[in-house]
């Protein structure tokens, strides 16, 4: 492998949002969107950092920044060196609700590491990548590959996945509530194991979510979206959730909660945006002041330019 890439000219990379499970497709399932993580990149005689945009207050602009981390371990995983860069990042995603932040991240610091070292990889190899560095791909998946993406890791931990395209008259938005909810706390919630009738529940309901949205079938909501492996473990931990899955209107599809939460992914069809609003008024309901975040389903993954 190269020592490294001496380069001076910027490059960018451009990582969208994503919500991960939707429901029943625990991950498993992951939804790009057009919220994005922008990282412009040179080598530099040492590194430096500089971010903006949302929640750029909480996002290290030291050696421990989550992107650069990344591609230093991309670095020694190939065995390589890589030089110090100079790092601009402005980001438009909601860090800490759901949103995928981490694994925008995760994709931008192998796509930046793979530039660098002048690796040539495909998009396969950079969610491969990206997967076992994250630990599951459902995520990464969405960022790398775009759309809707089912996603497994095979029985030597390589990362599988298949990109489908949703139905035009569906449309999604993320309702985007005032706290944060860190993964490891939505994650101690869950159970070890799940009861035989459980495990089939959320197959099933998988499989006909996949279908509904990729041919349009309407009439398969709002059953496709429940769920029993993650949600009502989490009722607690993000108040007015519960009630917003059980919502219904017509228009609305259905809720899900984004990734581990807070947000809250919903489904609608379009022309019936207002549905949207019932969702804030859930969270009000309980206390919680929110936000709509209207995001246009991202088609094709990260671009580097």
């Amino acid at each position: 492998m190269p020592d490294g890439c001496s380069q001076d000219a910027w490059r960018q990379v451009r990582v969208p949002a994503s919500s991960a499970n939707l429901g029943p497709g625990f991950d498993a399932l992951g939804l790009a969107l057009g919220i994005y993580l922008e990282c412009r990149f040179r080598g530099a005689e040492r590194l430096t950092i500089r971010s903006s945009g949302r929640d750029a207050e909480l996002i290290s602009t030291g050696e421990d920044n989550l992107i650069w981390q990344t591609a230093l371990k991309v670095g020694c995983d190939v065995g390589a060196t890589l030089q110090p860069i100079e790092l601009e990042i402005a980001n438009d995603i909601p860090i800490g609700k759901g949103l995928g932040s981490s694994a925008a991240a995760l994709t931008a610091g192998v796509v930046i590491a793979a530039e660098m070292l002048q690796l040539g990889w495909s998009r396969a190899k950079v969610l491969d990548e990206a997967a076992r560095i994250e630990g599951h791909p459902d995520n990464v998946a969405a960022c790398v590959l775009g759309s809707i993406v089912a996603s497994a890791l095979d029985g030597e931990g390589i990362a599988r996945a298949v990109r489908m395209e949703i139905d035009s008259h569906y449309g999604v938005a993320i309702v985007v509530p005032d706290f944060v909810l860190p993964t490891v706390e939505a994650r101690r919630v869950l159970p070890m194991s799940y009861s035989r009738v459980d495990a089939v529940f959320n197959v099933q309901r998988s499989a006909l979510l996949i279908a509904a949205l990729t041919s349009g079938t309407t009439s398969a909501f709002p059953e496709a979206l429940e769920d029993r492996l993650h949600q009502p473990y989490r009722f607690a931990l993000v108040p007015g959730l519960e009630e917003a899955t059980k919502l219904r209107a017509p228009g609305l599809l259905g809720c899900a909660l984004s990734g581990a939460g807070p947000s809250i992914l919903v489904f609608y069809e379009r022309s019936h945006e207002d549905v949207c609003e019932l969702v804030r008024e859930v969270f009000l309901r309980h206390g919680h002041r929110s936000e709509i975040v209207w995001a246009r389903i991202e088609k094709t993954g990260y671009e580097l330019t």
